[in-house]
């Protein structure tokens, strides 16, 4: 990553626009970028006015941005094209610039995508998905890609819940019950770090010692109450720590043309969650 002493106007710069930004992206692509030599830097940006802020993006230059929450869906009709990965599921998590032409990515799903190929999920295995928000939407358009075309979306919300279902071609309940499946997936915050339900699972125990594989999408903490108790049932895990690095590489990727190896994903990772 450049310094003071090497910053200059030849310095590409890439960002991210978040309404609540943190640093983890920011340490994860500019640790890459001191790793590999490149002349990039990254910054987080807590945009007031999404339209100005891309706007910003096409006539500063700036190569790329990675997009939060509130921002993407709303900053779609502000770009140029939809790469397959955004246009699936018509959410937008990166923007790329190349000579003024603004392409929106979602590398959610493309992360989701290749942990299921990684992870050798076999086509056609059931799953249950408990979550209907806007992760939920990359998640399960990925399980349909992956040839999944057997689950149910397990969410209260009446209105989301069904549409989400309704759309990709699931089942929909409110509740799971004693429903089981093969793939458990959580993308809720049930069991994030600092939430009121930190202690808590999306899966029951029963559950969890009829599936074959336990997938949850919190990064924070990586082993979360439902992974570690997967972790003692001796059922092969997916965790959210893997998802949110796999996404970032990604973006990475798109920004620079250069994709970093296993281990250098794994540096970057460990350094931006430290």
């Amino acid at each position: 990553m450049p310094t003071t002493d090497t910053l200059n106007r030849e310095t590409t710069l890439c960002i991210s626009l978040a309404a609540r930004p943190s640093n983890l992206g920011t340490r994860f692509h500019n640790y890459l970028y001191d790793e590999l030599g490149l002349d990039f830097v990254y910054k987080a940006f807590a945009p007031t006015d999404i339209a100005a802020a891309v706007a910003g993006i096409r006539g500063l230059g700036i190569r790329g941005a990675g997009v939060s929450m509130p921002y993407k869906e709303v900053c779609i009709p502000l770009l140029d094209e939809l790469d397959p990965s955004a246009a699936v599921i018509d959410s937008v998590n990166t923007i790329v610039n190349t000579d003024g032409r603004l392409v929106g990515y979602n590398t959610d799903y493309l992360a989701v995508a290749t942990a299921l190929a990684r992870h050798e999920i076999p086509v056609g295995t059931e799953f249950l998905l408990r979550g209907s928000g806007g992760m939920a939407k990359a998640v399960a358009a990925a399980l349909r890609d992956h040839g999944l075309g057997t689950g149910t979306i397990v969410a209260r919300n009446a209105r989301t819940g069904p549409a989400l279902a309704a759309q990709y071609g699931f089942d929909w309940v409110a509740d799971a019950g004693d429903r089981t499946a093969p793939l458990l997936v959580n993308v809720t915050p049930v069991g994030m770090a600092g939430g009121p339900q930190s202690d808590e699972m999306s899966f029951d125990r029963a559950a969890i010692a009829q599936a074959h594989t336990v997938f949850d999408v919190i990064a924070f903490p990586a082993r979360t109450p439902l992974i570690r108790a997967a972790e003692e049932a001796g059922k092969p895990t997916i965790t959210g720590a893997e998802i949110i690095a796999a996404q970032a590489a990604e973006q990475f990727a798109l920004y620079t043309g250069i994709r970093p190896d296993d281990e250098q994903i794994r540096r970057a990772s460990e350094f931006s969650r430290a």
